[in-house]
């Protein structure tokens, strides 16, 4: 919706310019505007989000685009949280960079309250923790 209804706004403005209506520049200018603008919001926000992450035990297993990685507990060197974004996301930086890169972040399951640390989160912690100390 975000890039489609500008575009919509800019094809209307050249069918009335085709006819011959007078089109004021804003026309234009606001929804290329507003499509980088959601560009770069989606950039920052989701685009590098992956698209599975499981958990089996020591590692955790990582899906994108058709490829996986298995990423030891012990490979993680930090669990982030972003606590006020939609959709919320935790970033796991490694020790050892994966074919996804040195940081990868993921979207866990929603839950109920939205300014508390996610319970994946503060697990993630606990558990890279307790297989570094092993």
């Amino acid at each position: 919706m975000w890039f489609g209804i500008p575009l919509l706004v800019m094809l209307s403005g050249i069918v009335l310019a085709s006819k011959g209506a007078e089109v004021p520049p804003p026309l234009f200018v606001i929804p290329i505007g507003l499509t980088i603008f959601g560009y770069v919001i989606l950039k920052l926000l989701v685009f590098d989000l992956l698209d599975e992450v499981w958990d089996e035990g020591d590692t955790l297993v990582v899906r994108n685009d058709g490829q996986e990685e298995r990423i030891q507990l012990t490979n993680i060197i930090n669990v982030s949280h972003a606590t006020f974004t939609n959709p919320p996301r935790i970033a796991l930086t490694l020790r050892y960079p994966c074919r996804f890169g040195k940081e990868v972040t993921f979207s866990p399951l929603a839950r109920l309250n939205p300014f508390a640390r996610h319970p994946i989160a503060t697990e993630l912690i606990e558990r890279v923790d307790a297989a570094r100390q092993n």
